[in-house]
């Protein structure tokens, strides 16, 4: 019977180590992308719901972009606070900002794709680039950087978004190792040409692509994913690249207590349950394989088979994560957060376990 479970033990392993070096692997040691300038007309596109003191921090840092054409639509989803005002406010201060303002609307109340679709269709630009109220660009070259990956075949764009970092916060840490293992994700597979998903923190697409799948009407029911989703349905191998030039990247503040962050990964989790199928079977097939192995080599050794087989099994798989993790979080920015791997990677099993039981009694909260 030991035998048995080292052979299965060995198999998983493989499974690891196809996942780390044949998937994650073509973005971790992808050559450092360049900017190429491109003079496409740009429309960056922001929705917001209650958000006046994130909006009145970081739309005049979108104001302040370096780009010769681009305009912003700012979406303001029926907010109940100062959002609007501010909104207003900024209209008449910045001649290229566009406002859209979006009334509670009975058949698709609370819902962010219906306010999304309202700005999209006002867009005057050709190229959309979208980022969330309480994001702000790294650098005033985001706009050309993320432009300059379009090209006539590629009109999906997907960029990265990070979380600031916070000193002496292993919350913070487990948060942006997460982040930058969900980027190295779909880096990998959009690179593979199997694109799946996106984030919505960084996202660019040309406005026919949204228009060739119907918008979100697809899954217009479903209360999260109008970035994910959209990817999921839209992207494919000839229509979607990859942008993470250092310059390209975005960042938000994480959450800042476990359990408002529990919540995120439900919604995030939740919404993967729509995804294509072979989408979801990868997704599942790579956390089952994390958890296979941590409760397969426990169980040898505590079973006591012969430790000259099993610890450098353990420490081949070991080795290889923490390798392919460290080229891949240097890419963004998050190298600090591999020092931590082994724990981190524990702290992140026991959240997908938490997260899948929760979502099976509840559906979580999704848009404000």
């Amino acid at each position: 019977m030991l035998n048995i479970i080292f052979y299965v033990f060995t198999g998983v392993v493989l499974i690891q180590l196809l996942y780390y070096f044949g998937i994650f692997g073509k973005f971790a040691f992808a050559k450092q992308q360049t900017a190429t300038p491109k003079r496409i007309p740009v429309s960056v596109i922001v929705c917001a719901k209650n958000e006046a003191e994130n909006v009145k921090k970081y739309v005049p840092l979108l104001a302040a972009q370096e780009y010769h054409d681009y305009e912003i639509v700012l979406i303001d989803d029926a907010s109940t606070d100062e959002t609007l005002d501010i909104f207003e406010e900024f209209e008449k201060q910045y001649p290229n900002i566009k406002l859209v303002k979006v009334a509670n609307n009975e058949a698709f109340w609370g819902n962010k794709k219906y306010a999304l679709t309202l700005g999209i269709k006002a867009a005057t630009k050709e190229y959309l680039l979208f980022t969330d109220s309480d994001c702000y660009p790294t650098d005033k070259k985001w706009i050309a950087n993320m432009a300059s990956q379009f090209t006539m075949q590629k009109t999906i764009l997907i960029g990265y978004g990070g979380y600031e970092k916070v000193k002496n916060s292993f919350l913070n840490k487990i948060i942006r190792f997460d982040c930058a293992l969900t980027a190295t994700q779909y880096f990998a597979w959009a690179k593979l040409g199997r694109p799946f998903t996106g984030e919505g923190r960084n996202l660019a697409y040309k406005k026919e692509e949204f228009f060739k799948v119907n918008g979100f009407i697809n899954h217009m029911n479903i209360r999260a994913g109008e970035d994910a989703l959209f990817i999921n349905e839209a992207a494919h191998k000839k229509n979607t690249a990859v942008c993470f030039t250092p310059e390209s990247f975005t960042l938000s503040e994480a959450k800042k207590t476990y359990s408002a962050w529990l919540a995120q990964k439900r919604r995030e989790i939740y919404t993967a349950r729509f995804f294509k199928p072979f989408d979801r079977f990868q997704l599942r097939l790579y956390f089952l394989s994390q958890l296979l192995f941590f409760a397969l080599a426990i169980t040898l050794l505590v079973l006591q088979f012969d430790w000259r087989f099993v610890v450098p099994v353990i420490g081949l798989r070991y080795i290889a994560a923490w390798v392919v993790m460290g080229y891949s979080c240097a890419k963004l920015n998050e190298k600090d957060t591999t020092y931590w791997f082994p724990v981190i990677e524990i702290m992140l099993i026991f959240t997908q376990v938490n997260v899948f039981f929760s979502n099976l009694f509840s559906k979580p909260v999704h848009w404000k």
